[in-house]
């Protein structure tokens, strides 16, 4: 059964409770930490985008360094961002994406924007990386997101073997993208084994484009030099190390708000030393402009 994970207090009151479950690995692949229903099925959403880039660099895809880390992230949608999803296109047309159009997440960026598109949208990294190893491998480019796909075929395989198990279902993301679900145990096996890959290293080196200005993954990994953080819709987590911890987080409700204090609570419990990134143990809640509670942490 889902447990208790945190709690948001407001002014002595406890107004909120998410329950869900959270799942750690030592580096010798041991569990450290397991709390609530671990074997049960999830859906990573956002959190499978790191496996998908590495089945589209398997695939020939010519990703590297900011291009690599755009492909596993959840972009905020800056110029930047935008420049190097052109870059991935190259001669493929823009119109061949098949993310929704979307505003950009970075407010000052959207302030700027008369419309949403397509490339602003925070998946495109990965749909353009997908559209780039079809043409590597010389696949169908206008069906690259039907599960039956070479491309999605050859994520499902690699997924399944770094995770040790099938896949439970498939999906449809709020992308379009085929989405596959995996126990939570199962998913942070996976990670335990994306931490040793150039996917790894092109989100460690280039944290900024796995999320973006102030995007609280971004901030994670550049306070936590040699972590990977990924986060997903529906309040989905994965965390590793170089060392080869691996978190991961579902909580059930779907609220994001607490994944990141849970994940790195968790982390701590196999550890690993995150004291760089205290700050974020916890989420303040505000009243009147100043902090009156916080989420706090309970398991």
């Amino acid at each position: 059964m889902p447990e208790l994970l945190a709690e948001v207090t407001r002014s002595g009151f406890v107004e909120s409770l998410h329950h869900g479950s959270v799942v750690g690995l030592l580096p010798s692949g041991a569990v450290g930490l397991s709390v609530g229903a671990v074997e049960d099925p999830v859906l990573p959403r956002s959190c499978l985008k790191p496996f998908q880039a590495l089945a589209c660099l398997a695939a020939g895809a010519p990703l590297a360094g900011p291009a690599l880390a755009i492909a596993a992230g959840s972009h905020t949608g800056e110029n930047r961002h935008v420049e190097l999803v052109m870059q991935l296109l190259g001669k493929v047309p823009v119109g061949l994406l098949r993310c929704p159009a979307s505003w950009p997440e970075d407010e000052e960026t959207r302030q700027r924007l008369t419309e949403p598109s397509r490339v602003r949208m925070n998946c495109s990294g990965k749909h353009a990386a997908m559209l780039a190893a079809c043409v590597a491998a010389r696949w169908p480019t206008q069906t690259y997101l039907e599960p039956a796909h070479p491309l999605q075929q050859l994520v499902v395989r690699n997924l399944e073997e770094l995770a040790g198990e099938q896949v439970a279902h498939t999906a449809v993301d709020g992308c379009g993208a085929p989405v596959f679900a995996l126990s939570l145990h199962g998913l942070a096996r996976a990670v335990q084994g994306l931490v040793r890959t150039p996917v790894a290293d092109a989100m460690r080196s280039h944290p900024e484009y796995v999320g973006g200005t102030g995007h609280v993954n971004t901030v994670v990994m550049q306070l936590l030099p040699g972590v990977i953080a990924k986060g997903g819709a529906e309040g989905v987590l994965v965390l590793g190390t170089a060392q080869g911890h691996a978190v991961a987080v579902k909580v059930l409700d779907g609220n994001p708000r607490a994944t990141t204090a849970i994940g790195l609570t968790a982390l701590a419990q196999l550890g690993f030393d995150v004291s760089p990134a205290k700050e974020h143990l916890g989420v303040p809640v505000l009243g009147g402009g100043r902090v009156v509670g916080e989420v706090r942490v309970v398991f």
